[in-house]
């Protein structure tokens, strides 16, 4: 589970998490791309798909390498914590643009929600390795490869573009009593070297590899 200070933390960095997204270069083309209504959730977190037991949860772990399969995404991570002042680190804008977790949140097959931070653009250098983030749907596939050799498997479960002034900080860092998975980047339109937006995917555990023995 996500421990309180944790939360507290996230809640004030996530003012201004990913302000620029690395800005500088073109448009990555998100406008436009928000969900179908029937996608979003309302004002509790999203919910897995029922139907099926729930796997195991597994031991911490640090996640090493990020793959969404529906929208091109194979990626080593990174690990973030909080710049000096108190924001959230987002990576470095470097051409081998990475995603990076959160080190503040539980780890991928761990109970609670697993944060993941990605750029949609990342200066001079282009695209950024979410900047199709938006165009994911409910029940695509996320991957998640951990440093002990395990594998989490997430389904999405909803995608929401959200005003950064009104981020749903409880709906991400929030305490859920099974394994989820929050990836979030920039998203709608650009203003200067901003966008106005932030993307969020959910998701939630369906599958698991255990770490060799």
């Amino acid at each position: 589970m996500t421990r309180p200070a944790g939360r507290a933390l996230a809640a004030a960095a996530l003012a201004v998490l990913l302000a620029g997204c690395g800005g500088g270069a073109k448009s990555a083309g998100n406008a436009g791309n928000d969900v179908a209504a029937s996608d979003r959730p309302g004002t509790t977190a999203p919910q897995a798909p029922t139907g099926a037991e729930s796997p195991r949860p597994l031991e911490r772990s640090v996640p090493v390498g990020l793959r969404i399969p529906a929208v091109g995404v194979d990626t080593p991570v990174m690990r973030l914590g909080l710049a000096a002042d108190g924001t959230v680190q987002v990576p470095p804008v470097t051409d081998d643009d990475r995603a990076g977790w959160y080190r503040h949140s539980p780890t991928p097959g761990q109970v609670g929600p697993s944060v993941l931070l990605g750029h949609v653009t990342v200066g001079t250098h282009g695209d950024g390795v979410f900047r199709h983030l938006a165009r994911l749907h409910r029940g695509d596939r996320i991957e998640t490869r951990l440093e002990n050799g395990a594998a989490a498997e997430f389904t999405v479960t909803a995608v929401r573009t959200v005003r950064k002034a009104e981020f749903p900080t409880d709906d991400v860092y929030g305490d859920v009593n099974r394994p989820e998975l929050r990836l979030i980047t920039c998203g709608g339109p650009r203003v200067g070297e901003e966008y106005r937006d932030n993307v969020i995917v959910f998701a939630a555990l369906s599958a698991t590899r255990p770490a060799p023995s």
